[in-house]
C-alpha cells in the first residue's frame, strides 16, 4: 500500500534557498519601516543613541508637529486629490482604450497598441525637459490640474498594455449576445465586459495608485513653485532638508510614518484582489 506523500514532489535545494531567499528579503523590507515608525516616537537623543532601543515614552507631540507644523496634512490632501483623479482618468481612458485595441480589428490598431507599449520602455526623466515646456505653454505649470493630466498620460501604457491582455482572455460569445440583444457598444463595454475584468480592474488600479502616490520626478518638475500646492513626496524632502537645521529628526520620522502608513493599508486591504487579478489574467 503506498503511502499517503509517496505522490507529493519533494521540496528540493532551490525551493529551500528561495524561501530564505524571501524571508531575507521581507526583513530587509520590514525592519526599516518598523524603526522608521518607532523613531517617530523617540526623541533625538534615543534616535541617535542605541538604534535598537525601544522609546522610552508613547510621545506623540512629533505626529502633531509633522501634521501642523510642517503641513502634512496639506500635503496628503494635495496628493489624495492627484491621485485620485488621476488614477480615475486612468482607469477610464485606459480600460476603454485597452478594450478597444483588444477586441476590434481596425486599420492602424496594432501600430496604435504597440506605440502605447512603446512608452513602458522611454524612461520619464528623459521627457522632463520637453514636458516643462509643453506644461508650461498651455497655463498649466504650478497646477494640480497639469499634474493630474501628466500623471494620466505616464500611466497609461502600462494599464493598456496589462488591461489589454487581459480583456483578450475574456469569451467574445458574452459580448456578441450582448449586441444581438441591442445593446450598444457603449452599454456592453461598462455593463458586461468592465464587471468581467473586475479582478484586472482592480489590481491596475491599486499599482496605478501605489505608483503615483509615490511619484517624485514629475511633481519636482511641474509644480516646483507652488509650494502650497506639493504632494507629499515633495514635501518630504521639504522635511528632511529642514530637519537637520531645526534637529527634529522625531518630527521628521512622524511624517514618514504618515506618507507610508495609508500605502501599507491599501495594499493589505486588497492584496487578495491583486494577486487574484494577476493570477486570473496569466491562467486565462
Amino acid at each position: 500500500m503506498a503511502s499517503r506523500g509517496a505522490g507529493r514532489p519533494r521540496p528540493g535545494v532551490l525551493s529551500g534557498l528561495s524561501h530564505v531567499a524571501l524571508a531575507v528579503w521581507a526583513l530587509l523590507i520590514i525592519l526599516p519601516l518598523l524603526w522608521t515608525f518607532l523613531a517617530s516616537f523617540k526623541s533625538n537623543t534615543e534616535i541617535f543613541g542605541d538604534p535598537l532601543q525601544l522609546p522610552g515614552a508613547l510621545r506623540l507631540d512629533a505626529w502633531g508637529r509633522a501634521w501642523d507644523k510642517a503641513h502634512v496634512g496639506q500635503y496628503m490632501f494635495n496628493t489624495v486629490i492627484v491621485v485620485f483623479f488621476g488614477t480615475a482618468g486612468t482607469m477610464l481612458f485606459g480600460s476603454m482604450a485597452a478594450y478597444v485595441l483588444a477586441r476590434y480589428k481596425f486599420l492602424g490598431g496594432k501600430l496604435i497598441y504597440y506605440y502605447f507599449v512603446a512608452g513602458l520602455a522611454f524612461p520619464i526623466f528623459l521627457a522632463l525637459g520637453p514636458l516643462f515646456f509643453v506644461v508650461k505653454q498651455f497655463g498649466l505649470l504650478d497646477s494640480h490640474i497639469g499634474l493630474i493630466i501628466v500623471y494620466i498620460a505616464y500611466s497609461l501604457p502600462f494599464t493598456i498594455f496589462f488591461l489589454a491582455a487581459f480583456f483578450r482572455t475574456l469569451p467574445e460569445a458574452v459580448a456578441e449576445a450582448a449586441l444581438i440583444d441591442g445593446a450598444s457598444h457603449t452599454r456592453t463595454f461598462f455593463q458586461i465586459m468592465v464587471p468581467m475584468a473586475k479582478p484586472g480592474l482592480v489590481s491596475i488600479t491599486i499599482f496605478n495608485v501605489l505608483g503615483q502616490w509615490n511619484q517624485y520626478l514629475l511633481p519636482l518638475a511641474l509644480m516646483g513653485g507652488a509650494p502650497d500646492k506639493w504632494p507629499l513626496t515633495l514635501g518630504i524632502a521639504r522635511i528632511s532638508t529642514r530637519a537637520g537645521y531645526e534637529a527634529d529628526w522625531p518630527g521628521l520620522f512622524a511624517a514618514l510614518s504618515m506618507t507610508i502608513l495609508p500605502v501599507m493599508v491599501v495594499y493589505i486591504i486588497f492584496q487578495r484582489q491583486i494577486q487574484s487579478g494577476l493570477s486570473s489574467g496569466a491562467l486565462k
